[in-house]
């Protein structure tokens, strides 16, 4: 069946405070009909057992989507399937070349590059011995570790210095819509907010060009959309 013509049968896994919020706004963009299966965080932080058991795959991570007999997980890998699945016109992953390829950089940046570094800091503080002694050394870790994180911010600012709102051009690509949100963009949002609200690796430092643009995205009526339904906060 065609990307034109399927008629979706989604259901989003989503847990409380996490990626899923990507794949929520995502649909909302698409205005793609969806059931919600979510749960917030248990008093642990992680998952509940009986959330992650309704969710089909072998990790029992979210998001994860099912759409009829598939099911996906990954964020990017959902995203993508959503947006070739559903997005014929190529609004939210360019049809055109050069745009397509720096969709999919920053797609694959924000976890590949941004989260990874991110979290190496936010696992230390989880795993740090508790002590006054453990406490002095893990702040010298971080330090160590916020150079990676700096570095990451520091090359989304200079790209946006140019004051653009999102991060895909769109100059040569005349087949998307003309606002220029893509799936890029979906996917790095939660990566600086999730980032910026853990103040992970980002004191004694400040990117204006990236909070401008993170304000602009999470002000987009589908974005408030996916958080109102979902309940999502950080």
């Amino acid at each position: 069946m065609s990307r034109q013509t399927r008629t979706p049968d989604i259901t989003l896994f989503f847990l409380g405070a996490s990626r899923a919020i990507r794949i929520a706004w995502l649909l909302e963009e698409l205005n793609l009909p969806y059931r919600l299966v979510s749960s917030a965080r248990a008093a642990n932080g992680l998952a509940p057992e009986e959330f992650k058991a309704q969710i089909p795959t072998r990790l029992g991570k979210s998001p994860v989507i099912r759409d009829g007999d598939l099911v996906v997980q990954e964020s990017a890998a959902i995203a993508e399937y959503l947006c070739e699945t559903y997005d014929p016109r190529g609004r939210l992953l360019p049809h055109e070349r050069k745009a397509r390829a720096k969709a999919r950089e920053w797609m694959a940046a924000a976890e590949g590059t941004f989260m990874i570094h991110a979290l190496a800091i936010l696992y230390a503080r989880w795993r740090f011995p508790k002590s006054a002694n453990a406490s002095k050394y893990l702040r010298e870790m971080e330090k160590g570790l916020a150079a990676n994180v700096q570095n990451d911010l520091n090359w989304l600012e200079a790209e946006l210095a140019d004051g653009r709102e999102y991060l895909v051009s769109r100059d040569d690509d005349g087949e998307g819509e003309d606002d220029g949100v893509s799936a890029a963009d979906i996917l790095m949002g939660f990566s600086i907010e999730f980032i910026f609200a853990r103040r992970l690796g980002t004191d004694g430092a400040d990117w204006p060009n990236v909070r401008r643009w993170l304000r602009g995205i999470t002000h987009r009526e589908a974005y408030i959309r996916a958080v109102e339904r979902t309940g999502y906060s950080l």
